[in-house]
C-alpha cells in the first residue's frame, strides 16, 4: 500500500472475468452500515459504452479496459421493503452519507485487491463533475448516485508516486490540534517544493501552490456550479430530504 501509484495508461488486454469477481467480492467483504450494503458497482468493459464514459471523465481512463463506478444504492434495499410491506424511510441525507462512505470502503476494498492481482487502478474525481451525465449513461435508476469511478488494468506505465503531507499534518492525538501559521508552512512545504508542483505553478504563471489550487484547478465559481448541478441531481434521484 506504501507503494501505490495513480496509473493512467493501461495494456489493452481485459481484466478477466474471475478476477473481476474476486475484486467485487473483496469490495463486499468491507464494513458498512447495518450491513446493509446500501451501494452497486457498474462494471464498464464494452465499446462504445467505455469510450463515452471516458469521454464524460475528461478523457481519463481513454485505455483503460475496465471502469468501475461504484453507487450509493439504496434502490435496491427500497425494492426489498416494499416486498415485505414496509416504507421506504432511507430517501434522505443521511442514508445518501452512510451509502456514500459504504461504497467508498468497497471501492477501497476493490483497489487493494487488484493491486495484488497485479492490476493498476486511478480514482476518478470528475464523477461528480458530470454525475447526471454519467447516471444516464449507465442507466442509473432513481436511488442510485455514483460516487466513486475507477479506471482498471494492466498497467502501461510505472509512474512517480505522488507527494503525501507528512504524518504529523494528518494525525491528531486525543484531540484536534489546531495549526499555526508556521504549522501550515512546514506541513505544506513538501508540497511547494515538489518539483512536479514548482513546474505546474511557472507554467501556470501563478505566484504559488494554492494560487494553482483556488484560480486554475478547482476555483469557487466552477464549484459552485457543480455543487448547484450535484444538488439538483441528488434530489432527482429522489434524495427528497437532502
Amino acid at each position: 500500500m506504501l507503494a501505490h501509484r495513480s496509473v493512467r495508461r493501461f495494456q489493452p488486454d481485459p481484466v478477466p472475468e474471475d478476477i473481476l469477481n474476486r475484486l467485487i467480492e473483496c469490495g463486499c467483504r468491507a464494513s458498512n452500515t447495518g450491513n446493509m450494503q446500501l451501494y452497486s458497482v457498474v462494471a464498464t468493459t464494452k465499446q462504445p459504452l467505455l469510450g463515452q464514459l471516458a469521454e464524460l471523465h475528461f478523457g481519463q481512463g481513454s485505455t483503460a479496459p475496465l471502469m468501475l463506478t461504484v453507487c450509493a444504492d439504496v434502490n435496491r434495499y427500497h425494492h426489498w421493503c416494499r416486498l415485505n410491506g414496509c416504507d421506504e424511510p432511507y430517501d434522505n441525507l443521511l442514508w445518501l452519507l452512510s451509502a456514500t462512505v459504504d461504497a467508498s470502503i468497497c471501492a477501497q476494498n476493490i483497489c487493494v485487491a487488484a493491486a495484488a492481482e497485479g492490476l493498476g487502478f486511478c480514482y476518478l474525481g470528475t464523477v461528480l463533475y458530470n454525475t447526471r451525465a454519467i447516471a444516464s449513461l449507465l442507466q442509473l435508476p432513481r436511488g442510485v448516485v455514483p460516487v466513486v469511478a475507477l479506471c482498471m488494468g494492466y498497467p502501461a506505465e510505472q509512474p512517480a508516486q505522488s507527494e503525501r503531507l507528512p504524518i504529523d499534518a494528518i494525525l491528531h492525538r486525543d484531540t484536534y490540534h489546531e495549526y499555526s501559521d508556521d504549522d501550515i508552512r512546514r506541513l505544506h512545504r513538501l508540497r511547494e517544493e515538489f518539483p512536479f508542483n514548482r513546474e505546474m505553478v511557472r507554467q501556470n504563471g501563478v505566484a504559488n501552490l494554492a494560487e494553482l489550487f483556488t484560480r486554475i484547478r478547482y476555483p469557487k465559481r466552477d464549484n459552485v456550479a457543480i455543487s448547484q448541478a450535484l444538488s439538483e441531481f441528488i434530489e432527482q434521484a429522489g434524495f427528497m430530504n437532502f
